[in-house]
């Protein structure tokens, strides 16, 4: 957990957590002894102790919801020579019915058209994922100028530039303040809401 906040949380963290051990260990075991009495008016002491309380819980809050660094997912591995032998296949068929161009022309054009459509969908559609950011309730909690929220209980998503895989981990999981989706969006939303913020956080 701590490997994953920036040095600024850590500190932060560190000082409050300090301040507030300290605090104990003095209203604890040195100001008794010195003065019997302690505490003169109960009312007093609780606050203090209860404004150390709020600090510690909103330090913790702050760190795990703005200080978290952001690992991006490794890069997808290289197509295998196994993953190239059916490209090189219908490159073949495709020599092989040059003799009749309408045929020829027909496959290449197929075959273009699959391919742009399952990558499409691989990464989602972020015309899609727009209507799903709004209805899933994410302007409520995150700033992103493209849809319009101005929401500050998550991250400020302009900011963070999530990558698309970034983005498909915190909805699928959820951490921290944000809960997981997975039971509540599908697999496509997911992968739509992705692409989406992926490709217009920042940019507007």
């Amino acid at each position: 957990m701590l490997y994953a906040i920036t040095t600024t949380g850590k500190v932060g963290l560190l000082i409050v957590a300090g301040l507030f051990i300290a605090w104990a260990l003095i209203t604890a075991m040195w100001i008794p002894k010195r003065n019997p009495d302690f505490p003169v008016t109960l009312t007093g002491f609780l606050l203090v102790s209860s404004i150390f309380l709020v600090l510690q819980l909103g330090t913790v809050y702050w760190v795990t919801t703005t200080q978290e660094v952001e690992t991006e997912e490794a890069a997808p591995a290289e197509s295998t020579p196994g993953e190239t032998t059916p490209t090189e296949s219908t490159s073949t068929e495709e020599t092989t019915t040059e003799g009749t161009s309408t045929e020829g022309t027909s496959t290449e054009g197929t075959s273009t058209e699959e391919t742009t459509t399952g990558e499409a969908e691989g990464q989602g559609d972020a015309a899609a994922g727009k209507e799903v950011f709004t209805s899933a309730g994410c302007v409520g909690c995150h700033t992103l100028a493209d849809a319009g929220a101005t929401g500050t209980v998550g991250p400020n998503l302009d900011d963070a530039k999530p990558s698309h895989d970034l983005v498909v981990e915190r909805v699928t999981n959820g951490k921290g303040p944000m809960p997981p989706f997975k039971g509540q969006l599908s697999e496509k939303q997911i992968q739509d809401v992705a692409a989406y913020v992926s490709s217009v956080a920042g940019k507007s």
